[in-house]
């Protein structure tokens, strides 16, 4: 690569190399994976209810086992991953994940299908804690949103490639087969991260001059002391992505696990044609995702502080999420999957700038855990939501009408309450924390 060049503490970005970008690449592909095996589930939902027997109450106590679980994978890998790093922790969560998807071909009752999605909550909790925390420790503070927002991309991608996929699998080889195939998948993105990924100071497929460009403003976390849960539970940057997580984290399940549900239930469309309309709404949710990120570092690199960046982000790409809340009032099918895919927009812009405000927030070193706390915050909170959904869509008969409002008001109000809680607080640059 060309040499070095430092203006201000900062490398020519064009002399530095692109190792990074293919990190970023790795990540966006566990995370695709990881919402395929999600999305399996919610596509699957008139099938496994009419094969199955199912009531909505079923599903929503399914989903919720998936919840819980999911909270406490995250809590334990985000403290997992900070003591392993990223290359044992997200290797083990993958492998974990891929046989538990693989499981879900072997059940047939809601039981089994309680310890199979159970499992797979519990290992796929370690995917954005181990993500956040390679991102922290491969991309200076003014490409981290962009880099998330990128491999955040990755759950919409996992969630378009099913809706493609999984019809013509199903009327091939049956429903349990898709679950099998999905957990291979897995398996293979396995081989890929072992021999791609390394930590920055020991990959020898990076150039010193790009190693030397991340660490010019992010160095990695072997130097530093990881904080005690009850000392990170003091931090205002801890508070806020906890809020963040716990009012935005639940509405995203709800689209992922119902939304196919209400076409099929509103609009009378089968797995077939819903094609179309679920690959509209995550195409559009990938644009919000990398717009959101992409928003937040221009900001940056034009001056403004990383945590008001963020912020500031968060409160715009709210704003896309509040025409959901007149579903009801849409007079057709494709109106109404408009609305759902430009609030799907909107969460996975104020998503990346979510996890990225823990990067501007916290030392490498704690990075994980912080991410871990939110998403156990958000997996409670996301079982209880599922637990009350199928209640209340039994109890009405199937009317949506209070859980979209209650989408759309979640993320403005998330953004307020966010700004609020990092209002007038000086947060240390990342350089300072290390």
């Amino acid at each position: 690569m060309g040499s070095a060049v430092f203006a201000g503490g900062s490398q020519n970005v064009s002399t530095a190399g692109r190792y990074r970008w293919i990190v970023c690449g790795l990540l966006f592909l566990s995370t695709s994976l990881c919402y395929l095996d999600r999305q399996i589930f919610g596509l699957l939902k008139p099938l496994l209810v009419t094969d199955l027997a199912w009531t909505e109450t079923n599903y929503g106590d399914v989903v919720a086992v998936f919840a819980l679980m999911y909270a406490i994978g995250y809590l334990m890998a985000g403290r997992a991953v900070d003591h392993l790093g990223t290359r044992r922790g997200l290797s083990l969560a993958v492998a974990g994940w891929s046989l538990a998807a693989a499981a879900h071909g072997l059940a047939s009752s809601v039981f089994s299908f309680k310890l199979a999605r159970g499992a797979l909550g519990l290992m796929e909790g370690g995917n954005f804690p181990a993500s956040i925390k390679t991102i922290r420790e491969w991309f200076p503070v003014h490409e981290r949103a962009l880099a998330t927002g990128l491999f955040n991309a990755g759950s919409n991608v996992g969630a378009i490639i099913t809706p493609l996929a999984l019809p013509f699998v199903v009327a091939a080889f049956g429903w349990r087969m898709a679950f099998l195939m999905a957990g291979l998948l897995g398996l293979v993105w396995l081989v890929a991260w072992f021999v791609f990924y390394e930590a920055p100071e020991r990959q020898r497929r990076l150039s010193d001059a790009e190693r030397a460009y991340i660490q010019a403003e992010a160095t990695t976390s072997g130097s530093e002391v990881r904080q005690s849960w009850a000392s990170l539970l003091r931090q205002r940057g801890t508070w806020a992505f906890v809020v963040g997580m716990l009012m935005t984290g639940p509405v995203w399940w709800f689209y992922l696990n119902w939304v196919p549900g209400y076409l099929h239930s509103r609009f009378d469309v089968d797995m077939m044609q819903s094609i179309l309309p679920i690959v509209t709404i995550y195409l559009t949710a990938d644009a919000g995702s990398i717009i959101g990120g992409w928003l937040s570092s221009r900001l940056v690199s034009s001056g403004l502080a990383p945590v008001r960046a963020r912020v500031t982000a968060i409160l715009i790409m709210s704003l896309c999420t509040l025409p959901v809340g007149l579903i009801s009032h849409m007079p057709g099918i494709w109106p109404a999957v408009g609305v759902i895919a430009l609030a799907a927009a909107g969460h996975q812009g104020v998503s990346a700038n979510l996890y990225t405000l823990v990067s501007d927030t916290m030392p490498a070193a704690s990075v994980s855990s912080v991410v871990g706390i939110g998403g156990f915050a958000a997996g409670i909170a996301g079982m209880f939501t599922a637990l009350a959904i199928g209640r209340l869509l039994d109890a009405t008969h199937g009317n949506y009408l209070v859980l979209f409002i209650g989408a759309a008001a979640a993320y403005p109000l998330a953004g307020v309450l966010m700004g609020l809680i990092l209002k007038n607080r000086r947060v240390r640059s990342p350089a300072a924390t290390e």
